[in-house]
């Protein structure tokens, strides 16, 4: 009969088995990059306002605030789960951001766009699906990215302490992800670029996994 600890230890192997998962998505996002810089000697790289330009301009802002909040609550919670969920978040982030800071750079392109953000996920998609159209509309430039928690949210997390600091993090942090998979399938719904296409899954499949986590945490919690 599995004893009391049985749960925490369960959790604490997901939370491992995901900072794993991770460190090898953050292995294949470094081989695509250098992949692509290769491609990129024959091809013609991304202009100033590509899909592949704003994506890698707003994803690095959204990937900031991760870090933010995930940093935020490794300091104010007392629970290991959390704490080293929030690490690893921040941490691949912080790198993942790297990779887009060194995309624009080896492009010739700026930080700043010359357009508002969100433009990108304006743009048709490489195909007339309609559930692209819908997302579309839902968008305008300069809006904010999907998923960014407020100023207020914040400010409310920063002033929360142990568990409630724990749920807003967390609730915080699902929706952060779910917007930045919504970036990362609009990227892949209108670039075939060869260093975007595997940094885009990769984030799909690394957020997908860890919101069934955040979520068991948070019920946890409720």
């Amino acid at each position: 009969m599995a004893g009391p600890d049985a749960t925490p230890v369960t959790r604490v192997g997901r939370i491992a088995v995901l900072v794993a998962a991770s460190v090898a998505l953050v292995v294949v996002a470094v081989v695509a990059f250098s992949v692509g810089r290769l491609s990129t000697l024959a091809d013609a790289p991304p202009t100033d306002a590509s899909v592949e330009a704003g994506f890698a301009r707003d994803m690095q802002v959204h990937h900031q605030q991760g870090v933010e909040l995930a940093m935020i609550v490794r300091d104010a919670g007392d629970d290991p789960d959390v704490r080293l969920l929030a690490y690893d978040i921040a941490t691949t982030q912080a790198q993942q951001s790297g990779q887009l800071y060194g995309w624009l750079r080896s492009w010739g392109l700026s930080q700043a766009g010359p357009e508002p953000s969100m433009t990108w996920m304006t743009r048709p998609s490489s195909d007339d699906a309609a559930a692209h159209e819908m997302h579309d509309a839902d968008h305008a430039p300069g809006a904010p990215m999907p998923g960014l928690a407020t100023s207020e949210q914040v400010a409310a997390l920063r002033a929360a302490t142990g568990v409630d600091a724990e749920r807003r993090f967390l609730e915080l942090m699902i929706a952060h992800h779910r917007g930045a998979i919504e970036m990362a399938d609009a990227a892949l719904a209108r670039s075939s670029n060869d260093v975007v296409v595997p940094f885009a899954r990769s984030i799909v499949q690394s957020q997908e996994a860890e919101i069934a986590l955040m979520e068991d945490l948070l019920a946890a919690r409720s």
